[in-house]
């Protein structure tokens, strides 16, 4: 997770008008984990072609597909085609828990694919922090990972990992 990359960046995010403050802030966070220059905010809920991130090449191949939630494993599965790495951040408790009861035996054959399963009260606490002007820092070391705002103290985003994919 530690991958020594220092980034600032100015992201512009729109909230589809059923989207909580929690979800839009697990996308923020996914987006401070992942971060790379090519990494961007999708569509995600409002089309089911795009994902809630995606990272691309030059050639427009698919790198890395983030969906942030609970997707069906027809999803992850056309994902999994799409493109060479799908990671999946699931949240909200004992919600989440039963979907991966459910979609588990479909989706363990993807060899490309990693599900986390974001801790208890994490989502709550991200939502916490959602302003309409945000100012935040992510942090990430020796595997603690933290989310803070010039007015909230930092989050620990702590997670399962219940699928590891194939790097």
């Amino acid at each position: 997770m530690d991958r020594h990359y220092y980034g600032d960046h100015s992201l512009t995010i729109a909230r589809h008008p059923s989207e909580t403050d929690e979800r839009m802030m697990m996308r923020v966070a996914a987006f401070g984990l992942f971060a790379d220059e090519r990494l961007e905010f999708c569509k995600g809920l409002s089309d089911t072609d795009e994902p809630d991130l995606w990272q691309k090449d030059l050639t427009g191949q698919i790198q890395t597909w983030i969906d942030v939630g609970q997707p069906d494993e027809r999803r992850i599965s056309k994902a999994s085609g799409r493109s060479d790495r799908v990671i999946v951040i699931a949240y909200a408790g004992r919600t989440a828990d039963i979907w991966w009861q459910g979609v588990k035996g479909k989706v363990e054959r993807l060899q490309n694919v990693t599900v986390w399963s974001v801790a208890d009260g994490v989502a709550d606490a991200l939502g916490k922090l959602a302003e309409r002007t945000m100012r935040l820092q992510l942090m990430v070391q020796d595997g603690d990972v933290s989310l803070s705002s010039e007015k909230v103290d930092a989050v620990a985003i702590r997670w399962n990992v219940l699928k590891a994919g194939a790097a």
